[in-house]
């Protein structure tokens, strides 16, 4: 079933799909005038949800924050920009919110926002609308954004009519997204330990990626708890940004000193005999993450500085109750669509919601491990529904600079049974 299910996504992608003018790896890295290029790509820190530095902040808060970070940071003049568009998934009123929190940071009246909400791809696919809108010139520089406060915003119970639930496909469609990773562990039998083997790379990733942290006891207005003293990996794709008073600048998320019997210790966290854990799932968590992208020929004519350039990307369905699969079709359209072979991609990004659906794609993908979340996922890192897409351009791209690498491909399960997943080409230098 799923290899017929791959076969007719590569083929609905090549002859419906937006086809770029890469074909190859050599075509790929070509630079013309007309790319859609990524000048600045950062993240807040991200926070546990209810329980660390960002569970009393709201989505607006934290947006105006980001927004005003990285005015300050690129010197941009704001009223350059043609539109922003905000992907997140539950805060109320979301567009009201974005519109509010842009204007209060600066942003003139006269720049127009959108919000979109494809639940974990909520980010890429606000990467992917401001992209699709420089390549029909409707605009020339647009801010994509993913934000999530899970804190205060947790995920609604999503209710349907009886006549709907009735159909099968329906009533999986609007389930826990739990219940699905034990769907995924049971019909493509991921055993528990497996699953806590592929939650322990990700934790021991991210606790070497993530930096030290001390007391602090520098000067006021900054009253932080803690402050990295030795730099991290994630250092250099987070941007500070104030709150209250305080600057955000360190994931509170990361949990050092996990081990394979501190994971199989921990009990089933959605079915009594199952087998996903609050270890070896995505957390909770709070955070944001932009991109400000243009055309290559105006970043040249102004003089910005040139990260990386978006490619493709594609989106699929899949069975509901297998939601967590959906990697495994949307990659292969991806690759296609680039005309790209594995091989060719250098780093791959590709979202842990569960282990149990992570350790399955991984293995029926055929990709190296050490090529995947190289400084660990969402197991680790937690799992902003809305920021996550554009946390992992953010990511991809700056692991990309470290390694003097190419070719980033991201890819995320999506709820209700969808996936994504997009290419990026790396053109910073370290």
């Amino acid at each position: 079933m799923l290899s017929r299910l791959i076969a007719r996504r590569i083929t609905q992608g090549v002859t419906r799909g937006f086809v770029t003018q890469a074909k190859g790896r050599p075509e790929l890295l070509a630079k013309r005038p007309d790319d859609v290029v990524i000048t600045f790509a950062k993240r807040t820190a991200m926070g546990r949800a209810r329980k660390g530095q960002l569970k009393d902040v709201p989505v607006d808060e934290l947006l105006n924050a980001l927004f005003k970070a990285t005015l300050e940071k690129t010197k941009l003049n704001p009223a350059l920009l043609e539109d922003i568009c905000v992907g997140t998934c539950h805060p109320p009123s979301p567009l009201y919110i974005s519109r509010a929190a842009a204007i209060a940071a600066g942003i003139p009246v006269e720049v127009p926002i959108s919000t979109v909400n494809r639940l974990c791809s909520s980010g890429l696919q606000s990467i992917v609308t401001v992209s699709n809108a420089i390549r029909t010139q409707q605009i020339q520089l647009g801010m994509a954004v993913g934000v999530e406060s899970m804190s205060l915003n947790p995920r609604p119970t999503p209710e349907v009519v009886p006549a709907i639930a009735e159909n099968p496909q329906a009533h999986d469609c609007v389930q826990p997204m739990g219940w699905t990773s034990e769907m995924v562990a049971r019909a493509y039998n991921v055993p528990r330990q497996k699953q806590d083997e592929y939650a322990l790379i990700s934790h021991t990733r991210a606790a070497k990626a993530s930096p030290r942290l001390v007391p602090y006891t520098g000067p006021r207005p900054y009253r932080l708890s803690l402050q990295a003293v030795q730099a991290g990996i994630f250092s250099e794709e987070i941007i500070p940004v104030e709150i209250r008073g305080a600057v955000i600048s360190v994931d509170d998320t990361v949990r050092p000193g996990v081990t394979l019997e501190s994971l199989a210790g921990l009990k089933p966290a959605f079915m009594e005999d199952g087998a996903s854990t609050a270890g070896n799932s995505s957390g909770i968590g709070d955070g944001a993450a932009l991109c400000i992208l243009t055309t290559r020929s105006k970043a040249e004519l102004e003089g910005w500085e040139i990260l990386g350039k978006y490619v493709t990307s594609a989106f699929v369905g899949v069975e509901p109750r297998y939601m967590g699969i959906s990697p495994v079709a949307a990659i292969p359209k991806v690759l296609a669509k680039a005309g790209l072979r594995k091989e060719d991609v250098d780093v791959w990004e590709i979202n842990e919601a569960f282990a149990s659906q992570f350790a399955y794609c991984v293995e029926q993908l055929e990709v190296p491990i050490e090529k995947i979340n190289p400084n660990g996922g969402s197991i680790a890192l937690t799992h902003p529904l809305g920021m996550t897409g554009t946390r992992q351009v953010v990511t991809g791209l700056a692991e990309l600079k470290r390694r003097g690498a190419d070719i980033l491909c991201t890819s995320m399960c999506i709820g209700s049974g969808m996936g994504g997943a997009a290419i990026f080409v790396n053109e910073a230098r370290a």
